[in-house]
């Protein structure tokens, strides 16, 4: 599996930035897709996520309400988009995929060991 985070760039404050994970390798229908981010200095945390068939989704507090996650499988694409930017965004953006069919509680979507592939990264820099 290959997976290919895109999108990123500079944004001001209270703009919006749509990331892409292009998805390549295996049948993307039978894998979920995670967002996670890190800023400098900091650790890993998850951002988003939308389980395999696309009918549930799950996101941080800190994003809930100004992001949203979805999927196309025509285009073996996961869509991040990021509304109300702020300078705390700030961060590489990674996406990653989990080979499974588990649609239940979001924490376990929240755990990186749950996903077998990462993609290389998208930074993002919310700054005036």
């Amino acid at each position: 599996v290959q997976l290919q985070a895109s999108g990123g760039g500079l944004v001001q404050p209270g703009g919006s930035l749509t990331l892409s994970c292009s998805f390549s390798g295996r049948t993307f229908s039978s894998y979920a897709i995670g967002w996670f981010r890190q800023a400098p200095g900091k650790e890993r945390d998850f951002v988003a996520a939308i389980n395999w068939s696309g009918g549930s989704t799950y996101y941080a507090d800190s994003v809930q309400g100004r992001f949203t996650i979805s999927r196309d499988d025509s285009k073996n694409t996961v869509y991040l988009q990021m509304k109300s930017l702020k300078p705390e965004d700030t961060a590489i953006y990674y996406c990653a995929a989990d080979p499974s069919y588990y649609s239940g509680s979001s924490g376990y979507f929240k755990r990186l060991e749950e996903y077998d592939y990462w993609g290389q990264g998208t930074q993002v820099t919310v700054s005036s």
